[in-house]
């Protein structure tokens, strides 16, 4: 039973990496990569999809994407959606291909993206703290309805607590990298 809380807490703590890693995605650095454009949404015949499912997207250089619509009449949707997006990026259309050129970043746009990278980073340790605080509260019930023994509660919440400060830790070296990337230039 123990055993189980435990390897749910670290599932669900792996899970909460996971989707920092994937915000963190979304931040743009200097370069470009696919997965900027990753969550901007095309109206596809009245129903929204997501932009990789009706258009190749490809890094043409350091500092350009191109998108090549699978129809020739997604072009001005795409085009919109990017335009919407809050990335701040224009396309340009040349035919059936839409360049989106990145550009740099300033000193004061790469510091305010290491704000928002450090916002996403704390809210996933509030997730894994979160986690953490389900779990022991599941072992404190086992405790109370005579389950497990008081030592036992005692070892779990421990285990439970080295777990937490290791997500904790693999969130702060994925910021460091992060940041890390911001800054350079």
């Amino acid at each position: 039973m123990i055993n189980d809380i435990q390897q749910d807490a670290a599932t669900r703590m792996g899970k909460s990496i996971e989707a920092v890693k994937h915000e963190f995605s979304k931040i743009r650095t200097g370069r470009a990569h696919p997965s900027l454009l990753e969550h901007i949404m095309v109206s596809y015949y009245g129903t929204d999809s997501a932009l990789s499912q009706v258009a190749n997207i490809a890094v043409e250089d350091a500092r350009t994407l191109t998108i090549t619509p699978w129809e020739k009449g997604m072009v001005q949707a795409i085009e919109k959606a990017i335009m919407k997006s809050d990335l701040g990026l224009n396309p340009a259309t040349n035919g059936m291909t839409i360049r989106i050129p990145l550009p740099a970043l300033t000193e004061e746009r790469r510091r305010n993206l290491v704000k928002v990278v450090k916002h996403e980073a704390e809210n996933g340790r509030v997730a894994v703290r979160n986690i953490r605080r389900d779990a022991n509260s599941e072992i404190k019930e086992a405790l109370k309805e005579k389950l497990i023994s008081e030592d036992e509660a005692r070892s779990a919440e421990e285990k439970i607590q080295k777990i937490t400060d290791q997500y904790v830790k693999d969130i702060e070296k994925i910021l460091e990298a992060k940041e890390a990337d911001l800054l350079s230039i």
